[in-house]
């Protein structure tokens, strides 16, 4: 060692006073992610992507977090003419940006994988639980092309779904290819000036079109569409002679370019110069009789967009999810490394449980990622009653984990201290990005009020009853703990119902938390009882205790006696399930 340094400059990286987390392997690291694929994914795919978790976990701990990082500080910018004076909007993108296109959709085909064969070597579509496990580790290094991989991803299923055949033919090839020269990303066009979450107030018109009779054409304004650019987009539009409200809303597909190559007929106006999401391009969209093809049944566009929107909030559910685990993962880092009053963090009582309070959120928005993953998956099989709990868990991850974040990502923050503040290191953008989950897709009231929807249209709360108590009966939970667990799916049921009736939408959010919550334990719980953690099953106690049970805080902490240390072992945790009980039989 230069003995010429000064001595602060000779520390080993691990013993430096102020902890970096870079460069760590973001699966390797993550124990309780390796000890819960093999539930949900079958063993020989779970053995198959193996390598290429570890390879984007790499990635994620580095590389792909550096190319995120310049990309958040040099956000695109729009061209409006070409250099000889002829119109012509074109989005400039960071050659970073590009890379991470490069990364996601073409060497690990995030947005393919569900749609066809071939994707990472693997001989048939991926289920989704496949795909959200690498985009959950893709997500901890960089948000904003979530976005763009979700809306192509969400846009081929819904096409494939509602378009007609000859429409899917055009295009499907174009939005699975992993050819990043041939690809044609997707994007979403719906929110209007007056028309946010309030579909039925859509003011864009379609009009048929007098020189095609299989076409439209579009006329409005568009007024928050991301990835403005891509090559095709789903629009909502009012048809022509159609009644007023939602009955005159039809959903269309649009493509930046005409099949005989001509530029479609509407212009980005502007892009907007947003909080979070700086990577990715956000703007305005105003539609001068653009042509585009109807998707489905005309006047049933919100049905068939919700489709689509349903899809893309699972994968905002996941991007909160990833969020969170990366924060988890900073703040859990700083407190094993640091050391202050003669100690390390990890080993203070109060930093033991400012970091529980972070985790939990975290590990549920976990495992509701893979619990709704699995239920699209019977869904997509035929398996009876999986559509419904499908239709109520999606609405609900979107409105609690997307919520959750937003705190998670601002005590974590806090846990780096003044460094955490300072756009050098990840927290400045991690606080940014997570305020975004909770407003785009459906803000909170919208997104609450729909889990009320599932249950009054698709019958979805018997299902979920069921769902639930089975995971309850699957786990080996305390006997006491299983009793108040089975008593709070009752009320959590009674509650949700009376929120149904417009007399009580007040209490929509407490019943969708209430649920949310109860997934979320039940969830955890039957996990560790399949795997054996001990670690978790504390998880799924704390989760019912904290988050589900009243608490009166004069009382002082329910679990001052608790050890929370085990929580933040980062050896893998088995054996021993049935012994972690925090309850009494009283």
């Amino acid at each position: 060692m230069n003995a010429r340094l000064p001595q602060a400059l000779q520390t080993p990286p691990t013993e430096h006073p102020v902890p970096d987390r870079a460069g760590t392997n973001a699966y390797l690291e993550d124990t309780e992610l390796q000890q819960l694929l093999p539930l949900y994914l079958p063993p020989d795919l779970a053995a198959h992507l193996q390598p290429h978790l570890e390879r984007l976990g790499a990635l994620a701990g580095g590389r792909l977090d550096e190319l995120a990082h310049s990309a958040d500080q040099n956000p695109p910018t729009l061209q409006l003419r070409t250099r000889t004076g002829l119109d012509q909007e074109r989005i400039l993108k960071h050659p970073d940006y590009i890379e991470m296109e490069r990364l996601a959709f073409s060497e690990f085909g995030l947005a393919a994988m569900s749609h066809r064969a071939g994707v990472l070597g693997w001989p048939q579509p991926m289920p989704a639980a496949a795909k959200y496990a690498l985009s959950y580790l893709f997500v901890q290094a960089e948000f904003g092309l979530c976005c763009p991989l979700s809306m192509t991803d969400s846009l081929t299923r819904t096409l494939r779904k509602y378009g007609e055949p000859a429409l899917v033919q055009r295009y499907l090839d174009r939005l699975v290819t992993q050819d990043l020269d041939a690809l044609t990303q997707g994007a979403m066009f719906m929110t209007e000036q007056g028309a946010g979450s309030d579909v039925a107030a859509t003011s864009t018109e379609a009009r048929p079109d007098p020189e095609d009779p299989q076409a439209w054409r579009l006329h409005g304004d568009k007024w928050f569409c991301s990835n403005p650019d891509a090559g095709l987009a789903m629009v909502l539009a009012r048809h022509q002679g159609g009644p007023a409200g939602m009955k005159g809303v039809s959903l269309f597909l649009l493509p930046r370019e005409l099949p005989d190559g001509s530029a479609n007929a509407y212009r980005i106006i502007r892009l907007k110069d947003k909080l979070g999401t700086r990577s990715m391009a956000s703007g305005e969209i105003r539609l001068e009789g653009a042509k585009a093809w109807l998707v489905g049944e005309l006047g049933r566009g919100f049905a068939q967009m919700a489709d689509m929107v349903n899809n893309s909030r699972l994968s905002n559910g996941m991007r909160a999810a990833g969020l969170m685990r990366r924060a988890v993962a900073e703040a859990l880092h700083i407190a094993r490394h640091r050391q202050a009053f003669g100690r390390h963090l990890i080993d203070m009582p109060l930093m033991q449980r400012q970091l529980a309070k972070i985790l939990l959120p975290a590990e549920e928005a976990r495992s509701m990622v893979f619990q709704t993953a699995d239920a699209l998956r019977r869904a997509d099989a035929g398996e009876p009653g999986a559509y419904a709990l499908t239709r109520l868990l999606t609405p609900l991850i979107k409105f609690r984990a997307c919520r959750d974040a937003r705190r998670v990502a601002g005590d974590a923050m806090e846990v780096r201290g003044g460094c955490g503040y300072i756009e050098e290191w990840g927290d400045p953008r991690i606080v940014r990005d997570a305020h975004l989950g909770s407003i785009w897709e459906g803000t909170s009231n919208i997104v609450a009020l729909d889990v009320m929807r599932a249950i009054r249209r698709e019958g979805s709360l018997p299902v979920w009853q069921a769902h639930v108590r089975q995971l309850i009966a699957d786990s080996q939970w305390h006997p006491a703990a299983q009793a108040r667990l089975l008593g709070l799916v009752e009320q959590a049921s009674t509650l949700a119902l009376a929120a149904t009736e417009r007399e009580h939408e007040a209490l929509t959010r407490q019943a969708a938390s209430a649920l949310y919550h109860l997934s979320a334990a039940a969830a955890m719980g039957w996990e560790a009882s399949r795997t054996g953690s001990a670690r978790r099953m504390l998880m799924a106690q704390l989760v019912l205790l904290h988050r589900l049970l009243p608490h009166d805080p004069l009382q002082g902490p329910t679990t001052a006696s608790v050890d929370l240390g085990p929580l933040f072992d980062p050896t893998p945790s088995t054996g021993g399930v049935a012994r972690v009980n925090l309850w009494s039989d009283s």
